[in-house]
């Protein structure tokens, strides 16, 4: 075994059990503090202040889910982008044009985002 390898071992013991320990405190305080009114209209399965009706289905428009999902596949290219920079100068020259092949695709994805009109907020 590497030297002070029991070390590093003990210190993440350490901090996941101070972790555990913060996370039971804080429940335990939250069941102690938090207030216990019990209501007819706090045990209802949608409480947020609004009567529901007897017709509750509503439709959602699909463009907020498109719009959604266009920024989480642009939030993970930023993802990729950090570590790829971080090692581009020791890296060979083929990690620059996967690099470029990668942003290439992503453009793609959003240029046709963009002319579909998946982009536009009416």
């Amino acid at each position: 075994m590497p030297e002070g390898f029991s070390d590093n071992w003990t210190v993440i013991a350490i901090a996941g059990a101070v972790g555990m320990l913060t996370i039971g405190i804080l429940f335990l305080a939250s069941y102690i503090f938090a207030p216990k009114r019990k209501s007819v209209r706090g045990r209802i399965p949608y409480e947020c202040g609004i009567e529901t009706t007897p017709f509750s289905w509503s439709r959602t428009n699909i463009r907020y889910y498109v719009f959604g999902l266009a920024f989480l596949i642009f939030d993970v290219e930023a993802v990729f982008l950090f570590p790829w920079a971080v090692v581009f100068l020791e890296a060979a020259a083929a990690v620059f044009y996967e690099m470029l092949i990668f942003l290439g695709i992503l453009m793609f994805g959003l240029t046709y985002a963009w002319r579909k009109g998946g982009l536009n907020w009416r």
